[in-house]
């Protein structure tokens, strides 16, 4: 089928006015990443314009890695990352399966208790209220415990366990599998797709808490990279401690901008890494539920 003119101009005005949206959208990107690898001198007598450093560095990154708060708060966010989608995930899990099975009693309550916590938020106060009551202000706790389990992935889920049949898990305890047998050894396995899509939101969220940092955690050897990130990009607070680097700074005279740069670069690699492992799955995943019949 030919394409008229009018289509042909159409078609690409079209590609050339996405090429420069893409463009546009890239470079900020492009250049946080530049200048995080721009040699300081370069930095200073470019007058912080640099678009392709004639010398690659990596001395911005060394500084933050030397230092004692950033290496400590890279440590707590890979703690909410790693042990916080975990519990995250068992327990979403062992919910939507128990809430998909017909022969749970009150699953009908259970399920508008659900409902009730997506349409209805407490606030601040009275969540600041219950983590205090509990004890769990200034513990890192604070930033698993309240957000462990999401009332909507907990819904989505169920309609992904909808779909397994009953039979397979009658066909477990005809074997001897206890409940949680058949949860572990059939249920789990058979449920990769919806894990690693939902596994994959829950640690984009631990990995990027900031707001629930700042309310309940008052020790700065507790806080996620985050919140040092922010002081970093908003109070322009780069002296983070440590001998190697403070003794690094002084040598080399580090620009701000590049130790800014450097550590947007280091807090956002460890997501971007993780996604190509779970890429296989994730389609699958986003589809939950959109199916039926």
């Amino acid at each position: 089928m030919k394409v008229s003119l009018g289509g042909r101009l159409f078609n690409g005005f079209n590609t050339i006015l996405l090429v420069v949206i893409g463009l546009v959208t890239l470079f900020p990107l492009y250049y946080v990443f530049v200048i995080s690898f721009t040699e300081p001198h370069e930095y200073l007598m470019k007058n912080g314009f640099v678009l392709f450093p004639q010398n690659w560095s990596l001395v911005s990154y060394k500084y933050l890695l030397n230092t004692d708060a950033f290496k400590v708060a890279m440590l707590n966010s890979t703690f909410l990352a790693t042990v916080g989608t975990g519990l995250s995930l068992i327990f979403t899990a062992a919910m939507a399966f128990g809430m998909s099975r017909k022969r749970l009693r009150g699953r009908k309550i259970m399920m508008m208790m659900v409902l009730l916590t997506i349409l209805f938020n407490p606030g601040i106060i009275p969540n600041y209220i219950v983590v205090r009551d509990f004890g769990l202000i200034n513990s890192i706790w604070s930033l698993i415990i309240p957000v462990l389990v999401s009332g909507w992935n907990v819904i989505l889920m169920k309609s992904f366990f909808d779909s397994i049949p009953v039979e397979l898990e009658d066909a477990a305890m005809i074997d001897g599998c206890t409940d949680l047998g058949t949860f572990f050894r059939i249920v789990l396995p058979l449920s990769a797709p919806a894990l690693a899509a939902f596994g994959l939101f829950y640690a984009v969220g631990y990995w990027n808490t900031f707001f629930n940092a700042i309310l309940y955690i008052n020790d700065f050897t507790k806080v996620p990279l985050q919140v040092v990130l922010r002081n970093m990009l908003i109070e322009s607070d780069t002296t983070t401690g440590g001998a190697a680097a403070v003794e690094m700074m002084s040598e080399n005279q580090l620009p701000t901008q590049t130790l800014k740069m450097a550590a947007v670069v280091i807090a956002t690699v460890p997501i971007l890494a993780v996604y190509p492992f779970l890429q296989k799955h994730f389609a699958k995943g986003v589809m939950l539920g959109s199916v039926k019949g």
